[in-house]
């Protein structure tokens, strides 16, 4: 990429062009180890016996071998050497027989323009009665009734939840029990 004899660009335009520091342009990788590349041709021959070995048994397996070496490095040199682990993966693919499988209703519908499909998920969790009642009375506070709410009974807030409902024409969502 780099030409270094180039007559009209010079080295650090070049550099600069292409999105890199000069440095880069003259490093030189160390490599591996002599004693890696043993390693790594030892786990390539029983990763061929045992293709199950994870890191973890191939470093036990070359500790029994005598080499002193830990998980991390065999992780290291089998990722180097785009070696991964064959086991049977979990099969949760399947659908359980008795569960009902619902058509998908939008299958050959051209969608375009916005609003066309809407959708939704609903996710219950049950709340605690404080969690309730914090909820309640924020709703309350929001729409403006739980300052009459205070000094109030109970039969006080259903007639300001029953006269808040009428005004707003019955579209008041439901805020839970007021205790």
């Amino acid at each position: 990429m780099v030409r270094k004899d180039h007559r009209r660009l010079s080295i650090v335009r070049q550099c600069k062009l292409l999105g890199l520091k000069r440095s880069t342009l003259y490093y030189k990788g160390k490599g591996e180890s002599p004693l890696n590349l043993k390693l790594m041709r030892i786990i390539d021959k029983q990763f061929m016996d045992t293709p199950f070995f994870g890191s973890r048994q191939m470093a036990r397996w070359l500790r029994r071998q005598g080499y002193k070496l830990g998980r991390k490095r065999v992780r290291r040199l089998m990722r180097l050497m785009g070696l991964s682990v064959i086991y049977q993966k979990p099969n949760t693919s399947k659908p359980h027989p008795e569960h009902r499988i619902y058509p998908y209703l939008l299958r050959g519908l051209k969608i375009d323009r916005p609003n066309q499909v809407w959708c939704t998920d609903i996710t219950y969790s049950a709340p605690s009665s404080r969690m309730h009642q914090r909820w309640c009375r924020r709703d309350l506070s929001m729409s403006g009734m739980y300052s009459n709410l205070e000094g109030g009974s109970r039969s006080n807030a259903c007639h300001l939840l029953q006269d808040g409902k009428s005004r707003s024409g019955g579209d008041l969502p439901y805020i839970g029990r007021v205790t």
